[in-house]
């Protein structure tokens, strides 16, 4: 997650060979990457049709191991169509440059042994906030974000301190790879400090205000903009630890005559 999110299929080669090893089945995953560079951090998007498995196949039956090692990689079963099935299989192999490495998919449950060892890297991270008004936040190893919910707005307008009043997107800067969102949360709430201060791990200093933010979306008419106010409902579709994703959706607004509906799809790794 030092880079951004890249699906690479087509430089990424997949063989997948049913085997059985002490009872149980896996299948080999060979990632071939030919550029002149190493590769880490990319998201390897694995289908249970790509796979050949059933509709009716639980993905969070299978873990990943690294052949070359035997150590399991962090891996998250996302359900990306919101059907409530889990339907790929996400993990990020490392490759050095013009090389190919071996994975094993494999189907049973990790030992406390093999979780412990387990090869784990930073993590993505969302969650709705409602200690906070009702925030929804979200992050990866190298910034966070957040925006504001409906009551946050109710508050503005029956003139109640502490509200927001904006669909603009806020942004969090961090010096750490490690999740904040909560920690943060936890420090400004509690009165033991303020995220708007850097103690080390990073702070907020960014005012959206009136603007939009750093995503937000306005609608431009004969020189004057037109834009949402805060969203109206939110629905998780992943937490994390390698994609986080959710849906964001606001009221229908004016553009000058013109009824505009808004919904954000955001996805972050």
């Amino acid at each position: 997650m030092k880079s951004a999110f890249i699906l690479f299929m087509s430089v990424v080669l997949f063989s997948l060979f049913s085997c059985a090893e002490s009872d149980r089945e896996f299948k080999t995953i060979t990632v071939k990457n030919p550029l002149d560079m190493d590769r880490e951090f990319e998201t390897v998007e694995l289908s249970k049709k790509g796979l050949g498995l059933m509709d009716t196949d639980s993905l969070e039956q299978y873990f990943i191991k690294n052949m070359a090692d035997q150590k399991t990689l962090t891996s998250q079963a996302v359900d990306s169509d919101g059907d409530g099935n889990t339907d790929v299989l996400l993990f990020q192999p490392k490759v050095k440059a013009n090389s190919e490495a071996n994975f094993q998919l494999v189907k049973g449950s990790l030992s406390a042994e093999a979780k412990k060892d387990m090869d784990t890297i930073p993590v993505c991270y969302s969650r709705f906030v409602p200690e906070r008004t009702d925030d929804y936040a979200w992050e990866n190893n190298l910034v966070a974000f957040r925006t504001y919910g409906p009551t946050a707005q109710k508050m503005v307008e029956s003139n109640v301190k502490g509200g927001t009043l904006s669909s603009g997107i806020d942004a969090w800067l961090k010096r750490v790879e490690y999740p904040i969102i909560n920690k943060w949360y936890k420090k400004d709430l509690s009165g033991m400090g303020s995220y708007h201060e850097d103690t080390g791990e990073g702070y907020d200093d960014f005012h959206v205000g009136v603007s939009r933010g750093i995503g937000g979306t306005a609608v431009k008419v004969n020189s004057v903009y037109y834009f949402s106010r805060n969203f109206t409902s939110h629905k998780t579709i992943a937490i994390g630890p390698l994609r986080t994703s959710f849906v964001l959706t606001y009221a229908s607004w004016d553009a000058d005559g013109n009824s505009i509906t808004e919904e954000k799809h955001i996805s972050l790794a």
